[in-house]
């Protein structure tokens, strides 16, 4: 990439925040009434760095017209209600959203009361609570950013949306992201982290936040990619769920769970209420298919499946909490995502 820098192109930058909420050239810092602190300084002196919003308010950030790419984001708020705020992003006036998520699990964060560093080439998440994304996000005609604060409690958010009015290809793809959560997991059932999903992409990323309610070992379970068609076999079937997020056998080093963060994967939160192998606690994992997607031409549908051990050396599925974030590419803007959880049904309890 830094090989890229040394080019002419033909790009105009321009970014959405709440001091420039429209994005335009030489329309930022332009407020006059916003936060007390510049009374004395006026227009142009941090006058509306911030908004707020009231429960159960949804609030467009940015609605932008033309083609491009958004580049990066970055978002917060001071209130520790992540969960309860909604990520929606609409492309090309798509009537659904590409994007319907829980801030802190779009973030790899999903515990709103505990959030964790995370370094990886996609996803940052800085001290303290600075959620940044990385992934780009191409238009043909605009886009729309919507946030929605579906907890009891007014917050306060910061944010900044920076993208690039350019030409795009003709083959570019549109970016998506979708969130599931199953409380707890049916016995002898996998749990989906997408399906029905349809056109040509490719597959670049998992979030996972796991939360054991039986004692010993929970990641035997083997992380599958039904490709194109594949009906009860997978074409790529992995080995465990530690193996798929890049760790081994059990992310275990002497006796204990160990945390990692790198730039393609790691199991970078491990949510401590018991000792090690003990029921109750949780984890957060996340896998970027950034070097190796996983493509497909028509449909694609992931699982992966839960997977302990009970007596005489047999494994044991598992009726664990488990959620996720899955992350791809794809031509196609009609897909249509089962409905979001309510607020009740999104709520962590350990």
């Amino acid at each position: 990439m830094l090989n890229d820098l040394t080019t002419k192109k033909k790009i105009r930058t321009r970014s959405v925040t709440a001091e420039n909420p429209t994005g335009g050239k030489g329309t930022g810092a332009m407020a006059t009434v916003g936060c007390p602190a510049a009374r004395e300084l006026g227009q142009g002196w941090k006058v509306s760095p911030k908004i707020w919003m009231e429960p159960g308010e949804k609030r467009c950030l940015a609605d932008v017209q033309g083609q491009g790419a958004i580049k990066h984001f970055w978002i917060t708020d001071n209130s520790q209600v992540a969960r309860q705020l909604i990520l929606r992003i609409y492309f090309d006036g798509a009537p659904n959203p590409s994007v319907e998520v829980p801030i802190s699990d779009f973030f790899a964060n999903a515990d709103q009361l505990d959030f964790r560093p995370l370094s990886s080439l996609a996803i940052c998440v800085n001290p303290r609570n600075g959620f940044n994304c990385y992934f780009e996000m191409p238009f043909f005609r605009s886009f729309r950013f919507e946030l929605e604060n579906t907890g009891s409690e007014k917050c306060v958010v910061y944010y900044q949306i920076d993208y690039e009015e350019k030409e795009i290809s003709p083959d570019s793809l549109y970016f998506h992201a979708q969130f599931r959560r199953v409380n707890p997991l049916p016995y002898k059932e996998v749990y989906t982290i997408l399906d029905k999903i349809h056109g040509n992409g490719h597959y670049i990323g998992t979030y996972l936040h796991w939360g054991t309610k039986s004692n010993g070992w929970w990641g035997e379970g083997e992380v599958k990619f039904y490709i194109d068609g594949d009906t009860q076999f997978p074409t790529v079937c992995g080995t465990g769920t530690e193996d798929y997020f890049g760790g081994a056998f059990c992310f275990d080093v002497e006796g204990k769970y160990t945390e990692f963060c790198t730039p393609y994967s790691g199991m970078h939160k491990l949510g401590t209420t018991n000792g090690a192998y003990r029921s109750q606690r949780y984890f957060d994992m996340y896998r970027w298919h950034i070097v190796d997607p996983i493509y497909f031409e028509k449909d694609l549908r992931v699982t992966v499946q839960a997977l302990g051990w009970r007596s005489e050396n047999r494994f044991l599925p598992l009726q664990d909490d488990i959620s996720s974030v899955a992350y791809w590419y794809s031509d196609r803007l009609d897909d249509v995502y089962p409905p979001l959880p309510s607020k009740d049904e999104l709520e962590i309890i350990v």
